[in-house]
This record gives structure tokens, sequence and C-alpha cells, in this order.
């Protein structure tokens, strides 16, 4: 069975078109992944140096234009609970990238079958 050279032009058209929305996704979500491990990263290295801290410290928080006095086990629990949430949205992020990354790999191996198959019809 043979397909015509405009519906196989059109096909790879299509296939091409997804491969290149694939890779600019997979290039948006490095970037946010690299955010978000940056984020990750700051909180911790904020919680071990609070940990150093004794517990009456005066620590502020900047808010805007000010600083606001924040308990520093109030302080460590919110930081705790932020990067609980962010290593989670790494991990979706991880997840989405390699689907991302499945996607265009599936699209190419499309695309190159067809141009191999439609050469030899």
């Amino acid at each position: 069975m043979s397909i015509s050279n405009e519906a196989l032009q059109k096909l790879v058209r299509e296939i091409e078109a997804q491969s290149i929305a694939a890779q600019q996704q997979i290039g948006l979500v490095r970037t946010q992944q690299a955010s978000k491990q940056r984020e990750m990263r700051l909180a911790q290295l904020t919680r071990n140096e609070l940990a150093t801290l004794p517990e009456t410290t005066a620590v502020y928080e900047g808010v805007g234009k000010m600083f606001v006095s924040v308990a520093v086990p109030a302080l460590k629990d919110r930081l705790s609970t932020e990067m609980k949430e962010m290593e989670t949205e790494v991990e979706n992020l991880g997840k989405r990238l390699h689907y991302l990354e499945t996607t265009a790999k599936n699209s190419q191996e499309h695309i190159e079958k067809m141009l191999k198959g439609g050469g030899q019809a």
C-alpha cells in the first residue's frame, strides 16, 4: 500500500511540527527544573544557617520593601515545607521531561521511517 507524495509530505510536516513543539517544551522544562533546583538549594542553605543560630535570635524576613521579624522555628518549618514542595515539583518536571524527550525521539523516528519508506516506493 502506497501513500501519495502529498499525503506523505503533509504527514511529515505534522510530525515535524510535533517534534519542534516537543523540543521547545524540553528547553522550557529544563529551565524550570534548574530554577526550582536553585531555589531548593537556596532554601537548604538558609535552613542550614538557621540551624546554627539559637532559637532566641532575632531573624527578619523581607516582605516587599520592609522586613518583618519572624521566629526561628517558624522560619525553619516554612523552609522545610517549601523544600518538600519544590522536591515534588522537580520530580514532576523530571517526569514531564522524560515524556517530552520520548515524544521527540518517537517523532524523529517516524519521520525517518517515512522518508526511508517514501524513497523506496
